[in-house]
């Protein structure tokens, strides 16, 4: 039995009310076209430069998540990541653009694309649609390193009087703080590092893109899919997650530090009570999810609404279930790069049985009749205690 209990459970929930934007994250917030970006950090401060930012979640997860909230045409300038760096869009249409002066390709992504972009690249992006934009962006590791901007856009804030130390510290002097003197500052990246940089191509970054129409959906991806009121469908983005269809196709798939998959619940329909051995968040698109968690005081039950998020514990007990009538969708982001294993409760293993189906020997859904006999034997026993 986890020790969590119910107060510390209800603080796991980020909802959009909760979410505090902060202004001047990063050194180019006074430049044109970009002095109205917010950024916002919901688990772990990501590669804020303020030390103004607010973290709804501090925990580590081996991962960070944050949002970029911009209006039509607001611009987030060129900058590197030391670690993986992907965007979930929410709402907008976005240009992503990459490369030494950001001249060597661009994507386009619109709400339910997902985009990695390379580590050690130069990389921005814009808001080119017609409404508020917002992007969930997850960041590997618990420390990300922070960024590297490119000579130019320190050059541009200098201007406005902020500056950027060595510890990564973002410093304004129009707020009456002094400026830090050369000794002080960090070292623009040199012409000869930037020329070194790997280079990408449009076809290149579009294979690190799943766009809504490339999502290959799986109706046999958990097992208690089988199960009357427990359809749901998934479909990998990046990384390999909890899916227990061995055909199941998978998205990005070099080392993030996480996974994400997409998970797809109808009106009525439920996802029954599971547990895994590493930290997850769920982050609503579209719909109401409603979460059963078994926690050291008894069941809760949280609702988690459209735009918002939950981050369950590891080792804990939880299932997920649709509420009202619009069609459940989650973003489900599971720290590690492995694999990972689901342990279903006693009443859904044994329910599959009776179903004809189990999971085989790495993980995977199969017909029961064609496993081992010992297996069959401890799902026999299973069904026995439930009955």
């Amino acid at each position: 039995m986890p020790a969590l209990d119910s107060d510390a459970a209800l603080k796991r929930l980020v909802k959009r009310s909760d979410m505090v934007p902060c202004k001047i994250a990063f050194i180019d917030c006074k430049m044109k076209g970009s002095e109205q970006k917010e950024n916002y950090s919901l688990i772990g401060a990501g590669v804020t430069q303020s030390a103004d930012q607010v973290v709804n979640l501090q925990e580590p997860h081996g991962f960070s998540l944050g949002v970029a909230a911009m209006l039509p045409g607001v611009v987030n300038n060129l900058h590197l990541h030391y670690t993986a760096e992907v965007f979930m869009i929410f709402r907008g249409r976005w240009r992503f653009r990459w490369g030494a002066n950001g001249d060597e390709g661009t994507v386009i992504g619109e709400p339910g694309d997902v985009l990695s972009i390379p580590t050690w690249i130069f990389r921005g992006f814009s808001n080119e649609g017609n409404d508020d934009g917002w992007i969930f962006s997850a960041l590997g590791g618990d420390n990300t390193g922070g960024i590297i901007w490119h000579p130019a856009i320190l050059e541009q804030a200098a201007r406005h009087g902020l500056y950027l130390t060595k510890e990564n510290i973002l410093v304004d002097t129009a707020r009456d703080a002094p400026k830090p003197s050369a000794a002080e500052l960090i070292e623009p990246v040199d012409q000869q590092t930037i020329d070194s940089l790997r280079h990408y191509s449009p076809d290149e970054m579009r294979k690190r893109m799943v766009k809504v129409e490339d999502r290959a959906w799986s109706s046999r991806a958990l097992l208690d899919s089988v199960l009357p009121g427990h359809a749901s469908e998934m479909a990998s983005a990046v990384g390999f997650g909890m899916s227990q269809d061995r055909d199941q196709a998978h998205g990005v798939v070099d080392p993030h530090g996480f996974s994400i998959e997409w998970l797809r619940v109808a009106p009525g329909q439920a996802v029954g009570k599971h547990m895994l051995d590493a930290k997850q968040v769920l982050i609503v698109f579209e719909g109401v999810a409603g979460l059963t968690l078994t926690l050291a005081d008894g069941e809760l039950d949280v609702e988690v609404p459209e735009q918002a998020l939950y981050s369950v514990p590891a080792d804990t007990w939880r299932s997920v279930r649709c509420v009202g009538t619009k069609t459940l969708l989650v973003a489900v982001m599971t720290s590690g790069d492995q694999r990972k294993r689901i342990a279903w409760s006693r009443e859904i293993v044994a329910a599959a049985a009776a179903a004809g189906f189990a999971t085989d020997h790495n993980g995977y859904l199969a017909p029961l009749h064609l496993l081992p006999y010992e297996t069959r034997q401890e799902v026999a026993a299973l069904q026995e205690a439930r009955d």
